[in-house]
Formats: C-alpha cells, sequence, structure tokens
C-alpha cells in the first residue's frame, strides 16, 4: 500500500524493486523540497498516506518544531529493519522474479 524504492544496492542483493515502507528503515528523500535529506523513519500514517522523518522538522510561528510529513514515492530505502516476516516478504518477491524470468 505504501512503498518506497530499494536503493541501487538493496535491489541487487534482495532482488525486488520497492518494498512497503515501515518504522525504523532508513531512507533519503529523493523529490521535492527535501530531496537529499536522510534520516529514519519515525511514523508511518496509513491514514493520511504520508511518513514522517527523524530530522525532517520546521518550526511552527511560537517556536514549536514539527515533523514534515512525505509521501513515501518519493523516498528511497537506504537500509532496511529486518525481520522474519519482512525476510519471507523478500523471498516471495524474489521467487516471483525468477518464474518471472524463467
Amino acid at each position: 500500500i505504501m512503498s518506497a524504492a530499494l536503493s541501487k544496492d538493496l535491489k541487487t542483493k534482495h532482488n525486488a524493486r520497492s518494498l512497503p515502507i515501515r518504522r525504523d528503515d532508513e531512507v533519503t528523500v529523493a523529490r521535492g523540497n527535501y530531496k537529499g535529506n536522510k534520516g529514519k523513519v519515525t511514523t508511518v500514517y496509513r491514514k493520511k498516506n504520508c511518513v514522517y522523518i527523524e530530522k525532517l522538522t520546521k518550526n511552527k510561528a511560537n517556536g514549536a518544531p514539527y515533523q514534515i510529513p512525505l509521501h513515501p514515492s518519493s523516498l528511497v530505502i537506504t537500509k532496511l529493519k529486518l525481520d522474519t516476516d519482512r525476510l519471507k516478504l523478500l523471498k516471495r518477491k524474489a521467487d516471483g522474479l525468477a518464474t518471472a524470468d524463467a
């Protein structure tokens, strides 16, 4: 539902193009005003279809900081938080690509 592209080295390593984004993934902003910024995903807000990154904040008029919402399609995942479910998903994706190529 809310997928982001994988970086070039992750694409070759896992044989997948994109993955659903989740908390604690490390990402780089690829498009928009904040292009080039890096950070760790703090929140994935599915209702608003946006992602919040650790160090990307702005200040309100009263000086209070707030996080900037980013669409996941404008992000590139540079480091994955791997657990058993995610490893199974990567294996299924790689197997699907292998059968499509054959």
